[in-house]
């Protein structure tokens, strides 16, 4: 293992800390996004019920002003047909009669012309002058549908061109006279000039590309506001029109839909005149609608993730914080269990190793050997070369040591001056012998120092043990070190083997 690396355990509760905060910086942020955005979607809801609303009090206002003119205008119509059925209004004189007929319709804002058609079409009476015009009103389609239909309800037709004065578009609301014997004897209209709606649909402040309409119940548009500059929409049938049919089933409401003049998706609010065959609808589009939410959102979303940004950015700083604290850590804990001298690892590391190799052989049942080395003559060396030389001589050697033991779970160690230690788990005497000899040949084999012509030698005590419960790992240090004794007392450059002796049966011996 690397002598300055930090013991596993450690290693991997850093790295956890670390996947913590930044798991942590995640869930904050995700949980931020989650929020703003379930807040944003429902603050999407409030600005089309908002907008709804808005288009709501739109509609009744237009309802209320339309319907209240043209209660004007059939006021003036049932107004009219009364005066005329009156027996006596031949007996007086054309200008009283004028008066009797038409005094009412002076009242209505945007007026047209007030005219009685007889059974055939012709002006019988008319508000303009007291001479009625020459004109024939039987191609109208109204006409003929309230000659043919036999209602006396409200109708309402248009647009078209008034013939007479005023050359703008107008509607007309025309009204069936009734008989005693059901028979058709003519018909009470009157014309409501378009500007009016024109002038009503201006005062009002629905967005730049939203539009208020207003059609019949056939499907007519009477007017609309703001009109397309390059085309206009007046007059043209939408009955057959999918939007229309939808209006026309529910006549009071909203949905949201594509329109069917410019394809722009639309929230359409609209509502039904009173008992008029006139219907008032807002189109207004998605960009008005949600024109202030996507402001509010654009801001609440730039906020939001620098917010977030924010968040990770001082997550990434805070974790490379952590690593370069967890780095400084490991090195001064490398520093703290590798001797200075030689790159090996210390005597307090090595007292940690044994401890942890020593349960693991309890847990796993397996053998633990133990290796204790020494320079041989090393005085004498120190005295020939000094101890710059002695330095550079025992760095030689403890990199051999190193160098020959290749498990991950092997350990070299400075034991103390020329003496050092390998600790190898899981290895029994015969494997333990084996790798002592190799060492020792392998600091044999090392070059002379200098011109000196005795060579570099170790010698080794070799002491195994099969780790018990009760056991402990004292006995087995000084069964290498007798080994060790053993080997230099028999010549150096050797390996000898000392066996465990238990301390109760060296007491006992």
């Amino acid at each position: 293992m690397p002598l300055t690396a930090m013991p596993p355990d450690a290693r991997g509760v850093r790295s956890g800390s670390e996947k913590i905060l930044m798991l942590g910086s995640v869930v904050a942020v995700a949980a931020i996004l989650a929020i703003v955005g379930w807040l944003l979607f429902r603050e999407l809801g409030t600005a089309s019920e908002a907008a709804v609303r808005s288009a709501n009090n739109v509609v009744q206002l237009i309802d209320a002003d339309v319907q209240r003119n043209a209660e004007l205008y059939d006021t003036s119509l049932q107004g009219l047909i009364a005066a005329w059925r009156r027996p006596d209004l031949m007996t007086i004189s054309p200008e009283l009669r004028q008066l009797v007929l038409f005094d009412r319709a002076t009242a209505a804002p945007y007026k047209g012309d007030l005219v009685l058609l007889d059974d055939t079409g012709r002006i019988i009476a008319d508000s303009t002058s007291l001479i009625p015009r020459q004109d024939d009103f039987s191609d109208r389609p109204g006409f003929s549908d309230l000659k043919n239909s036999g209602s006396l309800a409200l109708r309402v037709d248009g647009p078209f061109l008034s013939r007479w004065g005023f050359k703008d578009l107008c509607i007309s609301l025309s009204r069936r006279l009734p008989s005693d014997d059901g028979r058709f004897v003519g018909v009470a209209s009157a014309s409501m000039r378009l500007s009016y709606f024109d002038q009503l649909f201006r005062t009002l402040d629905i967005g730049p590309t939203s539009t208020v309409n207003l059609l019949s119940a056939e499907g007519v548009l009477l007017a609309r506001q703001p009109d397309d500059n390059t085309r206009t929409f007046i007059g043209q049938n939408f009955s057959m029109r999918p939007n229309f049919k939808r209006i026309l089933k529910e006549v009071n409401g909203s949905f949201a839909a594509v329109s069917e003049l410019d394809g722009a998706q639309r929230l359409y609010t609209f509502s039904r005149v009173g008992d008029l065959p006139l219907i008032v609808v807002v189109a207004q589009s998605r960009d008005d609608v949600y024109a202030v939410w996507k402001r509010n959102a654009l801001l609440v979303a730039g906020a939001t993730g620098l917010l977030c940004l924010g968040i990770v950015w001082l997550s990434w700083l805070l974790g490379r914080q952590l690593r370069l604290r967890h780095k400084a850590e490991r090195e001064l804990a490398g520093l703290a269990a590798t001797d200075g001298l030689t790159g090996l690892a210390n005597r307090r590391r090595l007292d940690q190793v044994l401890k942890q190799e020593w349960a693991r052989g309890i847990r796993t049942g397996r053998p633990l050997a133990l290796l204790m080395i020494d320079v041989d003559h090393f005085k004498a060396f120190n005295d020939r070369h000094g101890h710059h030389g002695g330095d550079v001589a025992l760095r030689s050697v403890a990199q051999t040591l190193a160098a020959n033991i290749r498990r991950p779970g092997d350990l070299a160690a400075r034991y103390g001056g020329e003496e050092f230690m390998i600790v190898l788990p899981e290895t029994d005497k015969s494997g333990a012998c084996v790798i002592a000899e190799k060492l020792r040949l392998a600091v044999e084999g090392l070059p002379p120092f200098a011109d000196d012509t005795v060579p570099i030698t170790i010698s080794i005590g070799v002491a195994t043990h099969l780790p018990a419960t009760h056991d402990l790992p004292e006995p087995l240090f000084h069964a290498a070190d007798r080994a060790l004794y053993r080997a230099k007392k028999y010549g150096r450059n050797r390996v000898e083997v000392e066996p465990y002796v238990h301390p109760d049966a060296e007491r006992q011996a």
